[in-house]
């Protein structure tokens, strides 16, 4: 990481009432950086981080303070007063999770849910592979069960 880099970094990276401000407060963060880019456990980083336990608590302080989302929330926002924000490089991935609006916590009106409802219904039909016809059977599978005879009692 760069001089300019941590500049930008070190105000977010408050340890608040954990201590003293620690010496090698760049080298756990950069600690924590090398530890989710490669996926290693905690245990394999290299000494030059200092010691895996303490970037490993140095993390968990940063992500219960919710240290990553004011990090990343001020970044966008200096790159933005820069003027370095490209949208040109905005990936919207074409793979789609269905879900019901209330899954996700949304709120919509009336008019929002009808229109998204037409829309629904002006979308091609699913696939027809793999669809029975009412009263047909797949190869393989059981019959339906014979009804059973409700059975008299003697006497009744």
């Amino acid at each position: 990481m760069t001089d300019a880099e941590w500049e930008l970094i070190e105000s977010y990276v408050s340890i608040g009432a954990f201590g003293p401000y620690p010496t090698r407060l760049r080298e756990q963060f950069e600690g924590v950086v090398w530890r989710f880019r490669t996926g290693a456990p905690w245990r394999e980083m290299p000494a030059e981080f200092g010691a895996w336990t303490t970037v490993s608590n140095r993390f968990r302080q940063w992500r219960d303070g919710k240290v990553f989302e004011a990090l990343l929330t001020g970044l966008i926002g200096e790159a933005g007063r820069r003027g370095q924000v490209d949208l040109s490089l905005v990936s919207v991935d074409s793979t789609t999770t269905r879900a019901h609006h209330d899954a996700a916590w949304m709120h919509v009106t009336a008019e929002v849910m009808s229109a998204l409802e037409q829309a629904a219904a002006k979308e091609a039909p699913a696939s027809e592979k793999g669809r029975r016809q009412a009263g047909t059977r797949r190869a393989g599978q059981c019959p339906e069960p014979a009804r059973r005879r409700r059975r008299r009692r003697p006497g009744a």
